[in-house]
């Protein structure tokens, strides 16, 4: 644990809980990607599946519940409690586009070819594209609300501190994990655009769309 890695985490839950806020306070899911929440639902699916084998720590443990348990929620507020207030027409990004290639890179480039660690490398390759979707549905939209933008802002940094985390990790504990720094890179990427937008708009009390 480093100041990087809990940083990181406390912005990963503060997205998780700004989201579920966002679509409770409105009672309505409009301008969520339901495909990227499905998606980052597989991601901890996948990733934490270690919960039935493995105790690393209390705080390990909370923190994964947490993210499986809001991440169903937040699928299940969308599809089923706030289901007339979602924008399937505009949520239409091809998810298969993603899943498919992520499944057979995880089974050719992973650490070590078991069931536990394919399905880790898998998670690992799908977050770093799970937020598409939802920028695809905010190009195709041409806007995005204020809280939406702060859900994503506090997801990006979360990715990005994660990168610092594995800067710190590789100098002081000697530990490098090539595939979770170029997945984590990969996603700190497709965020830039994104942080431009936030920073030269979204701070400066405008509305923030992308280009279509």
């Amino acid at each position: 644990m480093n100041v990087f890695r809990l940083t990181g985490d406390l912005s990963h839950l503060a997205a998780i809980i700004i989201l579920l806020l966002k679509i409770w306070r409105s009672r309505s899911c409009a301008g969520i990607s339901g495909k990227s929440q499905i998606l980052f639902a597989i991601v901890f699916t996948t990733r934490y599946l270690d919960l039935l084998t493995s105790f690393i720590s209390f705080y390990n443990t909370c923190m994964k519940v947490i993210y499986i348990g809001c991440a169903y929620a937040t699928v299940y507020l969308i599809y089923a409690k706030f289901r007339a207030t979602y924008d399937g027409n505009h949520d239409s990004f091809r998810v298969e586009f993603l899943v498919v290639p992520v499944g057979g890179l995880s089974v050719l480039i992973n650490h070590d070819f078991s069931p536990l660690e394919i399905l880790w490398t898998f998670s690992i390759y799908l977050e770093s594209v799970a937020i598409l979707p939802q920028l695809f549905m905010i190009s195709k939209t041409g806007e995005a609300e204020t809280i939406t933008t702060h859900y994503l802002f506090s997801l990006g940094l979360y990715r990005a501190l994660y990168l610092f985390n594995w800067i710190w990790r590789f100098y002081f504990e000697g530990f490098f994990d090539m595939i979770a720094v170029v997945a984590g890179a990969v996603q700190t990427i497709l965020y830039c655009d994104f942080f431009y937008l936030y920073v030269t708009k979204v701070l400066k009390g405008k509305k923030l769309s992308l280009p279509a």
